[in-house]
């Protein structure tokens, strides 16, 4: 089996999906606990649910950034 050389990696692409998955990633995180725990005090729900809540917008959160990241690296490949 003939084995082929890989192309480099394109570091400043890497940086860049890098630095906007973390950047998006700490605002999304972070307004998803804040919605769950002010909906939670809105409507007076027992703590268990308003950590339910949270943990449920967190989940959402991580998705939408897993996604993000997976777009973003369509558009900046880390090998060129």
């Amino acid at each position: 089996m003939a084995h082929t050389a890989q192309k480099p990696i394109n570091w400043q692409n890497f940086i860049t999906v890098v630095s906007v998955g973390i950047l998006l990633g700490t605002e999304l995180l972070a307004m998803a606990w804040a919605a769950g725990w002010a909906l939670g005090g809105i409507f007076q729900l027992p703590p268990d649910m308003s950590i339910g809540l949270e943990v449920i917008f967190v989940l959402i959160g991580c998705y939408a950034v897993f996604k993000f990241v997976r777009a973003a690296l369509l558009v900046e490949p880390l090998r060129t």
